[in-house]
Parts: structure tokens; C-alpha cells; sequence
């Protein structure tokens, strides 16, 4: 009986994780649209407060806004004139206490990882953490610069080092690059490595995946 149980749960519990993440995201998308139409709401003129309730009932309404807002502006910022009215947003969000320092940070930080010339989060690599002989999987999030690069004494790697079952959270370290070995691996690979607790092994993968040119040879 235990056997079956537990083979029952493997089938199930992907599926259950899988549905309670997508409510958690649903929830957060409703939660953001009826804040919108309670806004609208107070706005709109009293003849059009009872259409704007009706739209709460629309399954799927506030997902299908929401792509179509970053869709529309995705199109609006890929020309100058959304780009001058884009400044002009990140200036004035730069003048306001407290937000600027938010704002500016997370900016930074997103402009960074989704860029299309970055390296950031772009190769899994293979350090040894957190003492000698004990080796953990890193992403590659670029190289040391200003001040704290000329501090260093070689050649160095930024590093994000995941932690496990939550890769969300970690730490950050700047390595010698000839510490750091290569990997084959995708980062997709590498995130189910790390979140499975090395119980879903990476498929091989050919080398050449891009990013920083790394040494394969075995640090010292």
C-alpha cells in the first residue's frame, strides 16, 4: 500500500504545484485589475459603474489586459518618442524620496539580466563552495568593475550562487576566473540541478552554450 501511495503522489503532487503556482500568479494578476476597476470606477461617471462591476465576472479579462498593456508598451518604447517620454518617467520616479532608490535599483538590476548583450545568468559554471573540496553550482552575472575591480588582484568573475530548493536566494561572490571551471549545461539544466537537490540530473549538453570564456581545467 505505502508503494502505491507513494507512486500516486509522484503522479499528483507536479500537478498540484504546478495549479497552486498558477492561482498564486492568477490571484496576483486579479488582485491588480480590480484595484484598476475600482479606480475606474470612482472616476467613470454613476451610469457606467454598473458595466465596470460586469467586467470582474470575465474569466480571464485581467491576464488578457495585462499582456496586452506590455504589449502595446513594448511597442510604444521601441521608437524615439516612446524612448523621450521614458526618460523623462525614469527622471521624474529619480526625484521622488524613497522611491527613486527602489525604482533605480530595480531598473538597474532588470535592465541588466534582460538585456540582449549581457552575460548575466547566460552559463552555469563550477566553483568550490563554501570551503575547498566542496563544489556548488553559479551563474555567471558578469566581471568586477570601478573600485571594487581595482581591489583585485587577478582576473575575476561575478558569481550568483543559488541556494536550494529556492534559487531565488542566495550569494553573491567575485572569484578568480582561473577558480572557476565551465559547464556544458544549460542554465535551465543547471536551475532543475539545483532545485531538485541533484536529483534531476542535466541531460548532456554540447559545449559552446556563450557567455564568459572560461578555463576547463581543474582549479588549484
Amino acid at each position: 500500500m505505502r508503494k502505491y501511495i507513494i507512486a500516486g503522489l509522484l503522479v499528483w503532487l507536479p500537478l498540484a504545484i504546478t495549479i497552486w503556482v498558477l492561482q498564486q500568479v492568477l490571484g496576483t494578476i486579479n488582485g491588480v485589475f480590480f484595484s484598476l476597476l475600482n479606480g475606474l470606477k470612482v472616476l467613470a461617471p454613476a451610469s457606467l459603474a454598473d458595466g465596470i462591476d460586469s467586467l470582474r465576472n470575465v474569466p480571464g479579462l485581467g491576464v488578457l489586459i495585462l499582456v496586452g498593456g506590455l504589449l502595446l508598451t513594448g511597442m510604444f518604447v521601441a521608437n524615439m518618442f516612446g524612448q523621450w517620454w521614458l526618460r523623462q518617467w525614469d527622471k521624474l520616479m529619480g526625484h521622488i524620496p524613497i522611491v527613486k532608490s527602489i525604482y533605480s535599483s530595480v531598473k538597474q538590476v532588470s535592465d541588466t539580466l534582460f538585456s540582449s548583450s549581457g552575460n548575466a545568468f547566460r552559463e552555469a559554471v563550477l566553483v568550490q563552495y563554501p570551503h575547498q573540496d566542496s563544489w556548488t553550482i553559479a551563474f555567471v552575472t558578469g566581471q568586477p568593475s570601478g573600485e571594487v575591480a581595482g581591489h583585485l588582484e587577478s582576473e575575476c568573475l561575478s558569481l550568483y550562487v543559488p541556494t536550494t530548493p529556492n534559487p531565488t536566494s542566495g550569494f553573491f561572490l567575485m572569484m578568480p576566473k582561473s577558480k572557476v571551471r565551465s559547464l556544458a549545461m544549460s542554465v535551465d539544466e543547471a536551475l532543475k540541478y539545483i532545485i531538485s537537490m541533484g536529483v534531476v540530473a542535466p541531460h548532456s549538453s554540447p559545449a559552446g552554450q556563450g557567455g564568459v570564456e572560461l578555463q576547463r581545467n581543474p582549479p588549484d
